[in-house]
């Protein structure tokens, strides 16, 4: 018999897929308050602050799952190239915030670099969440194929015994003890393949069908 998917890798995919999704969303909100503050202090006015890291962080998400999605195509360089500028953007542009908003005693390098996770984390969780969300169902085992495939084989050979010996005379019952099955058995298969004659009936004018 064939084996069916497994619940436990079945509640473990759904579990990762949650987790994935509520890291991407806690870096997206680091990252976003992040580059909506340097917006500001650009000159964007706070109406419009809010629209420019979900431009940023937005393409990020969209580049990575179209490259997933597209793995194999012509076209797949296409959301890389987005990707790649705007996961370059974002990391640049929360370092720069982070410099600029850091306490004088924190070094510029670990500033930029404590700013720089949340869009790495977000990139990188965000092609995670893809990869789970195309995750192939289980694999079948070739041997529990082949097995049922010999059964089946099996079973079709005694169907045709079955009818072999109905077209020499034999009855339901005497075809029962040559394959080893009970009677009804017999009746079924030849049911199922529509040899049994009408006029086959056992000893005594009544059917083993």
């Amino acid at each position: 018999m064939i084996r069916r998917p497994v619940d436990g890798i079945r509640l473990a995919t759904l579990t990762a897929i949650a987790g994935t999704v509520f890291i991407a969303a806690g870096a997206f909100w680091l990252s976003f308050t992040s580059l909506a503050d340097l917006a500001q202090r650009s000159g964007l006015s706070p109406e419009q602050a809010w629209a420019w890291p979900l431009i940023v962080d937005g393409i990020i998400v969209v580049a990575t799952v179209a490259a997933v999605v597209l793995t194999g195509s012509r076209g797949v360089w296409y959301p890389w190239v987005l990707l790649f500028a705007g996961a370059s953007v974002s990391v640049v542009a929360n370092a720069i915030h982070a410099i600029l908003a850091a306490d004088s005693d924190v070094p510029a390098a670990l500033a930029a670099s404590v700013a720089a996770v949340p869009p790495l984390v977000l990139l990188a969780i965000t092609h995670l969440t893809s990869i789970l969300m195309r995750r192939p169902g289980p694999a079948i085992d070739s041997s529990s194929v082949d097995e049922e495939r010999s059964l089946l084989t099996a079973t079709s050979a005694r169907h045709h015994d079955a009818q072999i010996l109905r077209a020499s005379g034999l009855s339901n019952r005497a075809i029962s003890r040559r394959l080893g099955v009970h009677p009804s058995t017999v009746g079924r298969w030849l049911r199922t393949t529509g040899s049994t004659p009408p006029h086959a009936l056992e000893q005594g004018g009544q059917s083993n069908a």
